[in-house]
């Protein structure tokens, strides 16, 4: 059976030793069911709602405490980039701080900057814009020649305003077509965007629910924003599961994890079916 995954940490850096608390509690809970973990976090949230809202501290604060988190915990890393440039640079300067390249979900349609991030040796995972179809990422995915490897993070797909709904039919039709890993960013898709007028909201007493469903679906590879303390958190605070819960959340996951045995083909020309007028 593939190895479980998951992929957790703040919203946005904030300090070092505030990464490092979140990163050795996740790596601990991981460590003990044997599941493989990436830290995660954000050196810039350039796509905010507001000039209000915070957008973290910087490309060179953030890697720089990277390199430390990775000595000190032997963790493997990802965090968003949104310019080719931010590629250049990293690659330049911060090779060995990131693992994984992630493009945000309105971004994941920017031919260059896909193309750019899978030149290099990193891993690169894309997030599903909340305004695409998942057969769709076929497209995206034509771009990606040459990546180490690519992961799809499926995040929530718009439903109306300020509101995300999860498609679980559009996340089997991934898991069936793509041979790519499928992540499932449980709290992002509890998130409303904007729907605090300057800010997101969101309700994370639903990341749980949401995790168990992926698990029973097959879902091996898992997003989770955590925080000691989301109500204080300068981005994403609604949806960010408190650090607290994340080991309850794993032991739900894994309780729920479903394997298929075997791929179940479906013949779409069976008309075996006939509804009869009353």
């Amino acid at each position: 059976m593939e190895r479980m995954r998951i992929i957790a940490g703040p919203c946005q850096h904030e300090s070092l030793a505030h990464s490092a608390e979140i990163a050795k509690e996740c790596k601990r809970v991981c460590d003990k069911y044997g599941i493989e973990y990436i830290f995660k976090a954000s050196f810039d949230k350039a796509n905010r709602s507001s000039m209000q809202g915070k957008r973290g501290v910087g490309l060179e604060a953030t890697l720089t405490d990277f390199l430390a988190l990775k000595v000190q915990y032997g963790v493997k890393t990802l965090t968003d980039v949104h310019s080719v440039e931010q590629i250049k640079y990293i690659e330049a300067q911060f090779k060995n701080a990131v693992d994984v390249y992630q493009i945000p979900a309105f971004l994941c349609r920017q031919t260059d900057l896909i193309q750019e991030a899978c030149r290099t040796d990193k891993i690169v995972n894309i997030k599903k814009g909340q305004f695409m179809a998942p057969w769709d990422m076929k497209g995206v995915l034509s771009k990606c020649e040459g990546a180490k490897d690519v992961w799809i993070t499926e995040r929530g797909t718009s439903f109306g305003y300020n509101t995300l709904v999860v498609d679980y039919t559009g996340i089997m039709y991934m898991l069936d077509n793509y041979e790519h890993p499928i992540v499932f960013d449980c709290t992002h898709s509890a998130q409303k965007p904007g729907g605090q007028g300057d800010s997101s909201g969101g309700n994370r007493d639903y990341v749980p629910g949401l995790a168990r469903s992926g698990s029973a679906l097959g879902i091996r590879d898992f997003f989770l924003e955590v925080h000691p303390d989301p109500d204080v958190a300068p981005s994403d605070g609604p949806n960010m599961l408190r650090l607290e819960d994340f080991e309850q959340v794993v032991e739900d996951i894994i309780a729920y994890s479903y394997t298929p045995k075997e791929k179940v083909s479906v013949d779409r020309n069976y008309t075996g079916f006939r509804y009869q007028e009353c």
